[in-house]
């Protein structure tokens, strides 16, 4: 029976702050090549791994900042999002040859016998990376949040935070879609660039030159917000409260200014959600899977027409997992984050 060396990215130990490099290392490990008989599971080469900022709340003991999944284990590898390819099954569902999306490990070859977070990738004429970006748990966020959360009307005006990150990008394209006028914002003047010039937004700016954030957001929502996808938490959310219009509608997504703080910020505008009658729910996108078909339907067309770009942040081979995952808490990516293995 075959056995190959299988790369691993393993966490050292739990993690309070923000993650660095040094709390994750490349080990190497060996692997049979094949299933072993009865036990239902299947081998997969991982060939894309999805860098997500949730992952951080995974690295600490403390489990109830961790969505529902449960913390890593120190001295294993990480797991997250990715695409990957059956080598050799003892599970009839899944054959060798069949490409897959869901969770795996973020090592070479994985040994998978949970299956329900998977999904079989059907022939498309989009990349195979999209699947743990545009088609995948970012993209579907986007989807879930805005449509769901938000219940946008045409000609709404609508602000994304974190804009030309994974989840933003996608929001500010289906609301220009919908017929909205879209403002974004994001940390680099080459980030704003790509919001207007790429990304379809009808404005964009970058919140580091911005001295008064209320200000910047009275310059480019003269009358009033009415949907506000929320990335980012913090000053950005207590700028956008008071300029929020009546039944205006705040999906909060995530709080990324606030991820590694020890003592997360208050909140001081909450009192615009009565005065205005807004509505503010945070949510998480596996609370809406049953409009997974529909929403792979819409996008992949939407794609396929040209109507949606997706912008991505590829770094090459398993060890450069570390630092593209760490990059994501200080904005150095651009665009969706991702990690190639592999290639078929």
């Amino acid at each position: 029976m075959e056995e190959v060396e299988n790369k691993q990215v393993i966490l050292k130990g739990y993690v309070d702050i923000l993650p660095n490099e040094s709390d994750m290392e490349i080990k190497v490990s060996k692997i049979k090549l094949k299933a072993p008989k009865g036990s239902g599971a299947f081998l997969v080469k991982n060939l894309y791994l999805s860098c997500d900022p949730y992952m951080r709340g995974r690295m600490r003991k403390i489990q109830a900042a961790n969505y529902l999944f449960l913390p890593f284990v120190p001295g294993q590898a990480l797991e997250g999002f990715g695409v990957s390819k059956v080598i050799d099954s003892d599970n009839p569902d899944f054959k060798p040859g069949d490409l897959l999306s869901g969770f795996t490990g973020w090592e070479e070859y994985s040994l998978i016998h949970k299956t329900e977070q998977l999904r079989k990738i059907q022939a498309e004429d989009v990349p195979l990376s999209y699947h743990v970006g545009l088609l995948g748990m970012p993209g579907f966020t986007a989807y879930a949040g805005f449509f769901e959360i938000c219940s946008p009307k045409k000609g709404e005006y609508v602000f994304v935070s974190a804009a030309s990150g994974a989840v933003g990008q996608l929001v500010g394209q289906l609301a220009k879609l919908h017929g909205c006028y879209v403002v974004g914002s994001a940390g680099t003047n080459q980030k704003v660039d790509l919001l207007k010039n790429k990304l379809g937004f009808d404005e964009a700016f970058n919140y580091k030159e911005e001295p008064d954030l209320d200000a910047a957001l009275k310059r480019y929502f003269s009358q009033g917000i009415d949907i506000y996808f929320d990335n980012v938490g913090g000053d950005m959310l207590d700028a956008a409260l008071p300029n929020m219009r009546i039944h205006g509608r705040i999906a909060v997504c995530g709080a990324a200014s606030q991820l590694g703080l020890s003592k997360p910020q208050g909140i001081h505008n909450l009192f615009n959600l009565i005065s205005k009658s807004v509505k503010m729910e945070g949510f998480v996108q596996h609370n809406y899977l049953h409009l997974y078909p529909r929403f792979l339907e819409h996008v992949v067309g939407y794609y396929k027409q040209g109507k949606i770009v997706y912008i991505e942040d590829m770094h090459e081979g398993l060890e450069s997992a570390p630092a593209a995952f760490v990059g994501l808490f200080s904005g150095k990516n651009v665009g969706k984050q991702v990690i190639r293995v592999a290639s078929e």
